[in-house]
């Protein structure tokens, strides 16, 4: 789960992520405007930050927006599938000889 292909309409599939799912963050996540109480460019949560997904919705009629319960700073915040990936669920890498887990 979370792989992520730029180019598809995501709600047309399940989401990448269920509730309560303990997902990571594959980038840092800057306020672009839209988290009240914020400097627009203040850093909301750094890469590695481990959450959980605490409700699911979408955007533009496009995308699912995965908001995540940043347990450390205790900070919720909207982000999209491909920026994180599930900790509870990692996916897997085939190659032609044997089979490897991501670890990010």
């Amino acid at each position: 789960m979370g792989l992520y292909n730029p180019g598809e309409i995501e709600i047309n599939d399940p989401p990448a992520f269920e509730m309560e799912e303990k997902v990571r963050l594959r980038k840092m996540i800057r306020n672009d405007g839209t988290f009240p109480g914020k400097e627009i460019g203040q850093t909301l949560a750094k890469k590695g930050d481990v959450g959980y997904v605490i409700s699911i919705g979408t955007y533009l009629q496009m995308y699912y927006i995965y908001a995540v319960h940043f347990l450390e700073s205790g900070i919720v915040v909207g982000c999209r599938r491909k920026e994180l990936v599930s900790v509870d669920n990692p996916p897997e890498v085939v190659t032609s000889n044997s089979h490897y887990l991501i670890d990010n």
